[in-house]
C-alpha cells in the first residue's frame, strides 16, 4: 500500500499575527496507523520541504502516544522536513490520499488547484480520499464527475461550528467547515465536541476533530483492504 498524505504550507492565522499550520496529532496518529499496517507513506505540501506545525499542537496537553512517537522518530521527522511539492505528485502510484487538518488548509489547500485536481482524479480513479478536522474544508471547490460539488448528497463531517467557537477562531477563519459542507449540499453530521467521530460515504471519508484522526485513518485502511 502506498498512501499520500497532504499537508498545508500556510503558517499565518489570518491577520492575528499568530502562527498556524498543520495539527501534529492529525499527522502522527494516521501516519502510524498506516506505517504499522505496512504501508509506504509519502508526504507532500504545496511548497514542499518542511510544512509549518501549528505551535499549539505541541502543547503538553495535546500530546498523545502517537505524537510522542513521532517526535522521537528520526525517519518520520526527516520525511516531514522533506515533503514533496504537491504540484509534482498525482494519484498515480498511490492507493489512497489522506489530508491532516490544522487551520492552515483553510487558507491554502482550499484554494489550491493542484489539491482540487488531486482529489478529483483520485476519486475518479476509484481510490479513497480521507480528510480530518479542518481538512474537509479543502473539499469546498472539489467537483464530482458531473460537475456538482463532490460533497453534495454525501455523508460528511468536519470541525464543528461549536468547536471553532470554543477555540475562539470563528471570526478569524476564512470560512467555517460545518457551514461550508452544509452549504455545498453535504449531509453533515457530528457528535459532541472533541469526541472521536468519522463517516464514510463510498470513497470519501471524513473525521470531525483531532481525536478522530485515528478512526479516520482506520476507515481509510479498511477501504483499501476492501
Amino acid at each position: 500500500m502506498n498512501i499520500l498524505m497532504v499537508l498545508t504550507s500556510h503558517d499565518q492565522l489570518g491577520d492575528t499575527g499568530a502562527k498556524t499550520g498543520f495539527w501534529l496529532e492529525e499527522l502522527a496518529a494516521p501516519y502510524y496507523v498506516f506505517k504499522d499496517a505496512g504501508a509506504t507513506v509519502t508526504l507532500a505540501s504545496p511548497k514542499g520541504g518542511q510544512p509549518p506545525l501549528d505551535p499549539k499542537s505541541s502543547d503538553p496537553g495535546f500530546q498523545t502516544d502517537a505524537t510522542r512517537r513521532f517526535e522521537a522518530d528520526a525517519a518520520a521527522k526527516q520525511a516531514l522536513a522533506n515533503t514533496r511539492i504537491l504540484a509534482e505528485v498525482g494519484h498515480e502510484g498511490f492507493d489512497a490520499v489522506f489530508y491532516p487538518g490544522g487551520h492552515g488548509p483553510l487558507w491554502d489547500l482550499a484554494n489550491d488547484a493542484n489539491s482540487i485536481r488531486l482529489i478529483e482524479t483520485t476519486i475518479a480513479a476509484g481510490k479513497p480520499v480521507a480528510l480530518v478536522c479542518h481538512a474537509p474544508g479543502v473539499l469546498r471547490d472539489v467537483k464530482a464527475a458531473d460537475g456538482t460539488p463532490l460533497v453534495q448528497g454525501r455523508a460528511v463531517t468536519g470541525f464543528t461550528n461549536s468547536e471553532e467557537e470554543a477555540v475562539g477562531l470563528t471570526k478569524v477563519v476564512p470560512f467555517l467547515v460545518e457551514d461550508m459542507l452544509t452549504a455545498k449540499g453535504g449531509v453533515y453530521s457530528k457528535i459532541g465536541d472533541w469526541q472521536p467521530y468519522a463517516v464514510q460515504d463510498g470513497l470519501l471519508i471524513t473525521g470531525q476533530n483531532p481525536a478522530s484522526s485515528e478512526k479516520t485513518a482506520e476507515l481509510l485502511l479498511a477501504a483499501l483492504r476492501g
